[in-house]
């Protein structure tokens, strides 16, 4: 063949690409999509697909109302390195003569017939106030530390069009947000496993991983593609809370705030753990509050301990200080010096605090006054290592805190003192 028809043909991704990686037709009830979930392992072929959706749908638009697009990545780097720059991101797959201009300053492509996408990070989900699109594309949507928020942001700006879409691309875990999408009749969902885009990778990787993990939890997301619903050497089950799932708490005895502050500040640092727990009068007690927040200053996570133990009429605050008790005194002092501060400082590890909390929820002594979405995630997603889903559990080492001050004082659980 002439190289022009080769290099023609190569450019044909309906001719390549596999079935996962073709947009669906409908839905889960059948009628057209907006959200078309692909669920893939690593190496699946996500952001090919994405990138390539995301194509021709500037390429294909009506020269009279060209589409404007948002690229919603976790970090404003993942956006650039994998969605537009990446091997497999959007100047990538198009051909050298119709290629969008990347221009980074304004975080912005542009086509030459109009089509416009503008790049976003879901750490500054604030961004998307404003903006209007016809489509987005939303990768790893699964391990943004602000999803809820960032996904709630986009859908209003998701207004222009006779029918606005997204495409989210993500390895999946089992959040809740995941968990919306994939029930909701509007969403199409694919799954792919790595093993499909086999060509594709190096068999040395194929090798080394398959044989790794393959057949393991973190395989069965990772690889296969999965939502893994349970974890099988976590210290809690989806039922176990289902079952202490309660609508409200009782008049309570004590109230606790607890506080797990992040070691840094910054939009890249740990969240600040915000929990609130109470004791009724007999001896059971209820989880009430989960307010953690990402990217607060001191100042910041001070204000909103302080602001719930009001709100509560809480007892005392609960502060571990392995980072600074000095510091932590100081900045809450700041807000309000009248606030009762009880320090915390751990001597044993994450898992070793939670075993007794664990055990607690296992005979019925703790009860969740509601939904708490994300706590409950960090909870079912906790081992051994004492990360959830590969990250500190800030949350979860609140709701210790919380429970330990409540049940164990200065005994059997964390050592306590007070300031």
């Amino acid at each position: 063949m002439p190289r022009s028809e080769i290099a023609a043909l190569a450019r044909d991704w309906a001719c390549f690409c596999h079935p996962h990686q073709h947009p669906p037709d409908t839905g889960n009830d059948g009628r057209e999509w907006t959200s078309w979930l692909l669920l893939g392992g690593r190496g699946a072929g996500k952001t090919r697909a994405g990138a390539e959706w995301v194509r021709a749908l500037a390429l294909g638009c009506d020269a009279n109302d060209p589409p404007r697009i948002a690229l919603i990545g976790e970090t404003e780097h993942d956006v650039r390195e994998v969605m537009i720059e990446g091997v497999s991101g959007l100047l990538s797959v198009h051909a050298e003569d119709e290629r969008p201009q990347w221009l980074p300053s304004r975080r912005r492509l542009e086509w030459t017939n109009g089509a416009v996408a503008q790049a976003f990070s879901a750490d500054n989900f604030e961004a998307l106030r404003g903006p209007q699109f016809h489509a987005a594309w939303l990768d790893e949507l699964a391990k943004w530390r602000r999803a809820d928020d960032a996904f709630d942001m986009l859908q209003f700006g998701l207004r222009l069009g006779r029918r606005p879409r997204q495409v989210i691309t993500t390895t999946p875990r089992p959040t809740a947000l995941i968990k919306r999408l994939i029930a909701d009749p509007s969403t199409a969902v694919t799954h792919a496993g790595t093993i499909a885009n086999a060509y594709n990778l190096a068999p040395a990787f194929l090798d080394t991983v398959l044989a790794r993990y393959r057949g393991t939890r973190l395989g069965r997301q990772e690889i296969d593609g999965g939502v893994v619903e349970e974890r099988p050497d976590a210290l809690w089950s989806r039922g176990l809370i289902e079952q202490a799932r309660v609508e409200a708490a009782p008049a309570l005895a004590r109230i606790v705030v607890a506080v797990d502050p992040p070691a840094s500040s910054g939009r890249r640092a740990d969240a600040c753990g915000l929990v609130a727990a109470g004791r009724a009068g007999d001896g059971t007690l209820y989880v009430l509050a989960d307010e953690t927040a990402s990217g607060l200053s001191p100042q910041g996570w001070a204000n909103k301990a302080v602001a719930l133990w009001r709100r509560l009429a809480a007892d005392a605050l609960v502060v571990e200080v392995n980072q600074g008790g000095e510091m932590v005194k100081a900045v809450i002092a700041e807000v309000d010096a009248g606030v009762p501060v009880t320090a915390v400082r751990a001597h044993r590890g994450k898992y070793l605090r939670a075993e007794p909390v664990a055990q607690l929820y296992e005979q019925g002594r703790v009860k969740h006054a509601g939904a708490f979405p994300a706590l409950e995630d960090e909870m079912c997603d906790f081992g051994p290592e004492g990360l959830s889903s590969g990250r500190s559990p800030d949350r979860l080492d609140a709701l210790v805190w919380a429970v330990s001050a409540l049940s164990f004082g200065a005994g059997r659980g964390p050592r306590m003192r007070s300031l």
